[in-house]
């Protein structure tokens, strides 16, 4: 509700900007959709998803990667989302 005042407030500019990130989940969601048909081990899942968690944080104090943050933790949220539900078969 607060976003959509935000939204009215300011204008489409706002809203151009919240969809921009997009492609941040939707890029690492697809790299790692296709590294799930070669069946990976649990193992090198999880070396994904700590891998995932140090860039992002390497990338927070970073002042032109802060940008580009999104990439890797969707990355290590996708990763750790697979690893779930391989954990579930």
């Amino acid at each position: 509700m607060i976003l959509v005042i935000i939204i009215t407030v300011r204008g489409r500019v706002m809203l151009n900007r919240a969809l921009g990130s997009g492609w941040g989940v939707l890029l690492p969601g697809v790299i790692l959709g296709g590294l799930m048909f070669a069946d990976l081990s649990i193992n090198v899942w999880k070396a994904i998803i700590v891998s995932g968690l140090l860039v992002t944080s390497g990338m927070i104090w970073h002042k032109q990667l802060r940008h580009f943050v999104l990439l890797p933790s969707c990355v290590a949220l996708v990763s750790g989302i697979l690893v779930i539900l391989m954990s579930l078969k």
